[in-house]
């Protein structure tokens, strides 16, 4: 219930941020358990990055 309250009190760019680290994170895992390989990381990463708008957000 404490996430849900923090979140609902995130301005729409800190939740922009936040969706994007936790999808970063995913893509992290998959590149970890090898279910990606560093290419296919690194385009997606890319991609999230550019559609996202967080250049410089790491």
């Amino acid at each position: 219930m404490d996430k849900k309250v923090a979140w609902e009190n995130l301005s729409a760019d800190e939740k922009k941020k936040e969706l994007f680290l936790q999808q970063k994170h995913t893509l992290d895992l998959f590149l970890e358990r090898h279910a990606i390989t560093q290419a296919q990381y690194n385009k997606s990463l890319g991609d999230l990055r550019d559609k996202m708008g967080m250049r410089g957000v790491e």
